[in-house]
């Protein structure tokens, strides 16, 4: 059965991420506390939930931290939808 690639189109966005919602994502996954996180990034517990509830910008020396404790790029929590509009973009 030969396919062909016009009976396809790109797929759609269904879930927007914060930043936020990302380090919960990760905390989560880790099963980390707030207080566990805190202790492995440097960043006080009472950050944390602020970050986590978007209720505080995330930042560059943040996103440094917070990705060096879940060993990941910075780019994964500061830019969660970028790869998604790249793919969408280039489709």
């Amino acid at each position: 059965m030969k396919i062909n690639p016009n009976n396809f189109v790109p797929a759609q966005s269904h879930a927007h991420v914060t930043p936020g919602e990302v380090i919960r994502i990760l905390r989560e996954k880790k099963q980390w506390t707030q207080s566990e996180l805190s202790s492995r990034c440097g960043i006080s517990p009472a950050n944390l939930s602020m970050l986590e509830n978007n209720h505080l910008n995330i930042g560059k020396k943040r996103a440094e931290q917070l990705a060096h404790a879940f060993r990941i790029h910075p780019a994964i929590i500061m830019f969660p939808e970028y790869e998604a509009r790249e793919i969408k973009r280039a489709a």
